[in-house]
């Protein structure tokens, strides 16, 4: 099932900021739209403060691409806007043009679940400039969000170890497609299962909860809650026991799951959702097992991250199961991944791509030029280094890479290590070339990936740097074009100088 037929009934094709339809506009224009350019997406700087990121986002980006389509009231809005002058903002002419687009771009792109590092491309999308230039924004939008929250959610999974996590923020989220991209992308990192109905309908994400303090509070006790709570559903009995007195709370749900018990049905467990988690949870422990329930687990929430899962189980907490909700799907301590989109090669007619370069007084900002591909590299142990190529060069012989923002850090690859290239087809001439992979698989490619990755990086305090860098052939490259572009502006300077003063 397409999920975005099921939520979204019209076009997305105006999902998208206007400069990238003024810059299309301007292609149009020119006569560059036979014109064809390479873009690439990555992010500068992992997030919060990690070592890694996890890819997610592309399967939604697909159903995107593959219903692309202006529309007819798409049409009409566009001839409706006017410049500063009051004139329409686009021709007519062009307005027919995007009438009649069909996508014919390349896209190939990373796999969802794996592993990825700053500067390298996520996605690479090559073809026709008008149409490259169109997707930028909606790519961006759906890569960084779910990227974003996937890492999130194995970090937050790292932290709860082999205890299973429950993604609990829809009602937290940022609106309805932040509710679901962000349920989507924690099950792709590693939760467990997701509260969100439709998530679990639309993503075939294992749905979980029970019951809330309103359920508990429209009675006239706690005992008589829990109680018609077990009657009406025995089958699904997890008792919050945090509404007014916690530990008296836990003495009524034993009582409660012993009347389960004699029924011949089980307590699953309690939830506690306030105060002293990590007290209250050994607290909890402890009756239960004297009552007889080692097995009812203890689920926890309360705004738990991480950070604070890590502290609670340094305390000895005893919780089983954890719910996380807003500092998950909101990403909490970063809102935003700050994926770009960078023009990289343009080609004019058949034969090879010609290389372009941004370059800034930043040096992370500047870009790296070329068709790029990325090939990992791995041993017994796990992963060892990426080397971000140019596909038209191949890797150099030398086999060596260099930090992208210190070109005196390099790294000898082992010649007998084994890489292989990430970025793989999925587009081709406007329709997708590879089949639609489960979300299991891809949550399963994450947790593998994980493993292989040393536990320095996945540390989440001063994480060590996974290694990273431009093949020396591809960093050469992009130093010459630096230097002929410094070149160029010297004479450019000395021209206007000249003409400023002639002898």
């Amino acid at each position: 099932m397409n999920a975005l037929d099921e939520l979204y009934r019209g076009s997305l094709a105006l999902l998208t900021d206007l400069y990238q339809l003024t810059m299309a506009y301007g292609y149009w224009r020119q006569a560059e739209a036979a014109g064809e350019a390479s873009f690439h997406l990555f992010f500068r700087r992992l997030p919060f403060a990690g070592g890694y990121a996890v890819a997610a986002g592309l399967e939604t980006a697909l159903q995107v691409l593959e219903r692309f389509r202006f529309e007819a009231s798409d049409l009409d809005y566009l001839s409706s806007i006017r410049g500063n002058d009051g004139a329409p903002l686009f021709e007519s002419e062009f307005i027919e043009t995007l009438g009649r687009l069909r996508l014919s771009c390349e896209i190939d792109a990373v796999p969802e679940g794996t592993l990825v590092f700053a500067h390298e491309p996520l996605l690479r999308v090559s073809g026709p400039i008008l149409e490259c230039q169109i997707l930028e924004t909606i790519l961006l939008n759906i890569i960084n969000f779910q990227t974003l929250i996937a890492t999130k959610a194995a970090r937050i999974c790292q932290a709860a170890g082999s205890d299973p996590v429950l993604e609990f923020g829809l009602r937290r989220a940022q609106g309805i497609d932040g509710g679901l991209s962000a349920s989507r992308a924690a099950y792709l990192g590693g939760c467990a299962a997701t509260s969100n109905v439709l998530a679990g309908k639309l993503y075939g994400i294992p749905v979980r909860g029970t019951h809330a303090h309103s359920w508990v509070m429209s009675f006239d006790t706690e005992l008589e809650s829990f109680e018609t709570y077990a009657r009406t559903m025995p089958n699904n009995c997890v008792f919050l026991v945090d509404t007014y007195d916690t530990l008296e709370g836990v003495r009524n749900a034993i009582r409660v799951g012993q009347q389960l018990r004699e029924s011949g049905h089980a307590m699953v467990g309690i939830r506690l959702d306030s105060g002293d988690l990590a007290y209250l949870s050994i607290e909890a422990r402890r009756m239960l097992d004297e009552a007889g329930f080692a097995d009812a687990t203890i689920v926890a929430s309360n705004d738990l991250d991480e950070w604070t899962i890590e502290s609670l189980k340094h305390q000895g907490a005893t919780v089983g199961v954890w719910g996380i909700g807003t500092r998950l799907v909101t990403g909490n301590d970063q809102p935003a991944l700050g994926g770009v989109y960078k023009l990289t090669a343009v080609r004019h007619g058949p034969g090879k791509w010609t290389p372009r370069i941004k370059i800034s007084e930043q040096l992370i900002k500047t870009s790296i030029p070329g068709i790029l591909q990325v090939r990992r590299f791995e041993g017994s142990d796990g992963f060892i280094a990426d080397m971000i190529y140019e596909a038209q060069q191949g890797v150099d012989p030398r086999r060596t890479i260099v930090d992208p923002q210190n070109p005196l850090r390099r790294r000898a690859i082992d010649p007998q290590s084994e890489g292989r290239d990430l970025l793989e087809a999925v587009f081709r001439n406007g329709s997708r070339v590879a089949p639609p992979v489960p979300l299991t698989e891809s949550r399963a490619r994450a947790k593998r990936e994980l493993s292989r990755l040393h536990p320095g990086t996945r540390r989440f305090l001063n994480p060590h740097g996974y290694p990273v860098g431009i093949d020396v052939g591809l960093h050469e490259l992009r130093a010459r074009l630096i230097d002929a572009h410094h070149a160029s502006r010297r004479s450019s300077d000395e021209g206007t100088a000249a003409d400023r003063h002639p002898e």
